[in-house]
């Protein structure tokens, strides 16, 4: 292995306080820093934690974000050619919409270079706890809006829904204000195709300086979507509708003593399942078909 290494690191969304022990120890030790931070008072930190500390270049004369990337790559790896342990700095968890932290990595590995990320909290994480969504409960997707819109994804409507860079549809450049209209606009039609127009959206941003400032969360329904206030890092989460009900013949397959589904929403008119208590086979079969039985005397409502 040759000497010098690469190792990036993220600091997390809040300022100071989401960044790991791990990471200010590689900051501190390293030879060489960059960073790639969204504000001001983190760079001045990161510099007193080590006068080494750099900002990446990041160029936004270019017409595509990729060759700028590229820079911050060629940069990145430089001081590790030259036999330096490098550590970069990226906002957020490095490897969440940082292109240039992995292919920094897999550049470095290449050559014979010792890289490794470290994850960091993400605005993700931050979403679930602002917002009280559990990931767990009805399961949840996320994409990249712009990829979601031109590879037609497949989703489920049932779980939660998360959308990225939704202020960037369609723009592989640099945000400019008030570029982002038209791609919202075309966002917003294609959910409606799942959603009802009135379906209530959550335009996200965490917050950097809590608890001084407040995450952003606008509570809108969707056809209000090109008129939210966005910015660069806006995230769009999309509530589930009403779970399906349970799949008794499943739920027999797989010998469940007991299950508990308790809701009192719709599921498209269909009243759902509120609470079943299995405690044995015998009982397990027998519910299963009386269940089955009451299904399919249930009727749309309206």
């Amino acid at each position: 292995m040759k000497v010098g290494s690469l190792i990036i690191v993220g600091t997390g969304i809040q300022l100071v306080g989401h960044l790991t022990l791990a990471a200010k120890a590689w900051i501190e030790q390293a030879d060489k820093v960059f960073f790639a931070v969204a504000d001001p008072i983190t760079a001045k930190w990161l510099r007193s934690l080590n006068p080494t500390a750099e900002a990446l270049p990041y160029n936004t004369n270019y017409q595509r974000r990729k060759k700028t990337y590229s820079e911050m790559v060629e940069r990145m790896l430089l001081g590790v050619r030259q036999g330096l342990n490098v550590c970069v700095v990226f906002y957020g968890h490095p490897g969440v919409f940082a292109d240039p932290a992995h292919q920094a990595i897999k550049q470095a590995r290449s050559e014979g270079f010792t890289a490794q990320m470290l994850p960091g909290i993400s605005a993700e994480d931050c979403l679930y706890a602002d917002l009280g969504l559990d990931p767990g409960r009805n399961g949840c997707q996320s994409f990249e809006a712009t990829d979601f819109l031109i590879r037609h994804r497949r989703f489920d409507p049932t779980s939660a829904l998360i959308l990225w860079q939704i202020a960037m549809v369609g723009n592989l450049g640099f945000y400019k204000e008030g570029e982002h209209l038209h791609g919202l606009t075309v966002l917003a039609e294609v959910l409606a195709t799942h959603y009802s127009f009135d379906h209530e959206v959550i335009v996200y941003q965490a917050a950097v300086y809590y608890p001084v400032c407040e995450p952003t969360i606008q509570r809108i329904p969707l056809f209000r979507l090109p008129e939210a206030d966005v910015t660069p890092i806006s995230t769009l989460y999309v509530p589930p509708q009403p779970p399906v009900t349970l799949d008794c013949e499943m739920m027999t397959r797989l010998g469940m003593s007991f299950a508990k589904e308790t809701t009192t929403e719709q599921v498209n008119g269909w009243s759902t399942i509120k609470k079943l208590w299995l405690t044995s086979t015998e009982r397990l079969n027998r519910n299963s078909m009386m269940l089955r039985f009451w299904l399919m005397k249930v009727k749309p409502v309206g």
